[in-house]
């Protein structure tokens, strides 16, 4: 992994992989102990918004790779691309509850709408067992900005031309949210199928595909 990948980590989700969960939330913000230091009040932040944290007790702060750099206690910027790629496996986009929270407001520009042909949002699905031609006609690979971060990420378009948004590390919708529609061809049907998300949609047609190749679709 280079630095930009890592860097697409939420800070949240690298925590929930080390065992590590918020204790309350604020707006944007994840209080949680600390995991540099003992402490009874929680009083390190984690701004989702900007992907930061934030350490009150010990006055430090900064990236996902800051942070690994404490916790590895280590400035080796090889070192530490290599100790977060280990916990990559256990990294999945994290979910906590609190009550009642406030809605995400982030809003995504789009820069870029392309061919799905990026190494690692290939790899990301090979890894799911998703067939790659199936996803490349499926899919679009977005390249977008958050409060002047890029991203890149597969996009599958929606009804209302916005994209639900994945890749490895990161879960969410490009506005306007909406479903997708998948509409039959030639004669009626009379069954409809319900997907979640457009991964178990890619997953049903890779293995639709492998027992009925002349007809992947859901025609």
């Amino acid at each position: 992994m280079n630095i930009q990948e890592v860097k697409q980590i939420r800070i949240a989700d690298y925590l929930q992989s080390l065992g590590y969960t918020p204790v309350k939330q604020q707006g944007s913000s994840f209080w949680y102990k600390s995991p540099l230091r003992e402490e009874t009040d929680a009083s390190f932040k984690v701004n989702t918004e900007l992907n930061k944290w934030y350490d009150f007790g010990l006055g430090k702060g900064g990236n996902i790779i800051a942070l690994a750099a404490e916790l590895y206690h280590t400035e080796d910027v090889t070192c530490l691309l290599k100790r977060i790629e280990e916990r990559t496996p256990y990294i999945r986009p994290a979910s906590f509850s609190f009550g009642k929270q406030q809605s995400d407001n982030r809003t995504y520009r789009v820069l870029r709408v392309g061919e799905l042909s990026s190494p690692a949002l290939i790899a990301y699905l090979q890894e799911r067992g998703i067939d790659i031609e199936l996803a490349k006609r499926e899919c679009k690979e977005l390249r977008f900005e958050n409060a002047d971060k890029p991203y890149f990420a597969i996009g599958f378009p929606n009804m209302a031309r916005g994209y639900e948004v994945r890749n490895r590390y990161f879960k969410g919708c490009v506005a306007p949210k909406d479903i997708t529609h998948i509409r039959q061809q030639k004669e009626p049907r009379t069954v409809c199928y319900l997907f979640e998300g457009f991964m178990d949609y890619l997953s049903f047609l890779t293995i639709r595909v492998k027992n009925n190749p002349q007809h992947p679709r859901l025609n």
